[in-house]
């Protein structure tokens, strides 16, 4: 989308629901408290709603996996919409945001909200926890040649780390500085699942997942929801905190949606983002980043391919990060709102709002979603 589609387009309402493990709350209620949250939040009533947009949908590839269908929410919240959009084949977990970009950009609609609600940790209980296809007797499509062999998402991740091991020299100790930024970073995060202190060594200790995979380098399942309002630029002027706007937006994916065949196992599909070909900034500009970390592993990816550290050099650039990355604790420490809450987070803190955790002066941030198995969604934003 070019930059002068992307001019008539702000960010103007943030919402996030209760968040936190088994709620014993339905996915629905979250995500009717996140939606009004966010309207409220930009200065708006549900009347003036007239775009709805959804991931997944309906859809639910595992149990707990979608909160409220984009139908759940049209009849809860008594929207009469004039434009709708909700699935799970999109450009990466934020391609429902890009479609409301996209709706507002074009005169669709004017105020449309956008969410995303998981409720896993409820929805699976107290047992082990269950991955993607788990739902369902007998798996199909691509599920139907992994799980007999094994190659769930951890196990394909442990790969991954492996092969950056054996390619670029990267160490344990080196990735586990991942996950002890952001569990540090969630300590100033009140709706944070994980706040406890973590050091070297309670990583290294950790129970293995996927040798070298530990627990603490997977995201956490939890309950809660995010919603977003994308508006017209011109609301900016009404509302009582700075608007959030999309400087440059890339949402490509030209490598195969599975990370086990595709070109390099070591990288994720983020690598072919011409993010800085959309903008005159650089990575120098920017202040604060929320990088995707389904698993730790793949906040190295993003950060080489944003450009923070030349390629094979992540794991050195995680252990004194020049530019603040998961502020909010990112998945693996503050939950498992995929993706969503990344941008929840780079919102609050381009607005100044990200209390106890925010960084100074921050203007610009980058946001990047997606890993290897799905599309990817790189967005630089800045204070309107």
């Amino acid at each position: 989308m070019d930059s002068v589609a992307l001019e008539r387009v702000v960010i103007s309402g943030v919402g996030q629901s209760q968040v936190g493990r088994r709620l014993g709350r339905s996915g629905l209620d979250l995500t009717v408290e996140a939606c009004l949250r966010a309207v409220a939040d930009a200065g708006l009533t549900l009347s003036d709603i007239d775009g709805l947009t959804t991931y997944p949908g309906s859809s639910s590839p595992s149990p707990g996996f979608s909160g409220a269908s984009l139908r759940e929410i049209h009849d809860a919240l008594g929207i009469e919409p004039d434009w709708v959009s909700g699935g799970i084949e999109s450009p990466g977990q934020l391609g429902a945001v890009v479609d409301a970009v996209m709706a507002v950009s074009t005169g669709l609609a004017r105020h449309v909200v956008v969410w995303r609600s998981i409720w896993e940790s409820t929805a699976q209980g107290h047992g082990r926890r269950q991955g993607y296809g788990a739902g369902s007797t007998r798996p199909s499509g691509i599920m139907s040649w992994q799980l007999p062999v094994g190659a769930t998402a951890a196990n394909l991740a442990g790969l991954q780390v492996r092969a950056r091991m054996h390619r670029f020299g990267l160490t344990r100790e080196q990735l586990g500085h991942v996950a002890m930024t952001q569990r540090a970073h969630a300590a100033g995060n009140p709706a944070a699942v994980y706040r406890d202190p973590m050091a070297l060594s309670d990583y290294l200790e950790a129970r293995m997942v996927s040798d070298p995979l530990c627990m603490f380098d997977c995201d956490v399942p939890c309950d809660g929801a995010t919603a977003f309002v994308v508006s017209r630029a011109e609301h900016a002027a009404a509302l009582d905190h700075p608007a959030v706007a999309l400087e440059a937006l890339d949402c490509g994916h030209h490598d195969r949606f599975m990370w086990e065949a595709g070109r390099d196992i070591t990288r994720i599909s983020s690598r072919s983002s011409t993010i800085w070909d959309r903008t005159d900034l650089t990575p120098a500009d920017v202040d604060v980043a929320s990088l995707y970390d389904g698993f730790s592993v793949f906040v190295l990816c993003w950060a080489e391919d944003f450009g923070f550290c030349p390629v094979g050099e992540s794991g050195r650039w995680v252990q004194q990060a020049a530019v603040p990355f998961n502020t909010g604790g990112g998945q693996l420490s503050g939950g498992r709102l995929h993706g969503f809450g990344h941008l929840h987070e780079a919102c609050l803190q381009l607005r100044g709002g990200a209390d106890g955790r925010q960084v100074a002066d921050a203007t610009v941030a980058a946001v990047g979603v997606g890993a290897a198995n799905s599309g990817t969604t790189a967005m630089v934003l800045r204070r309107a």
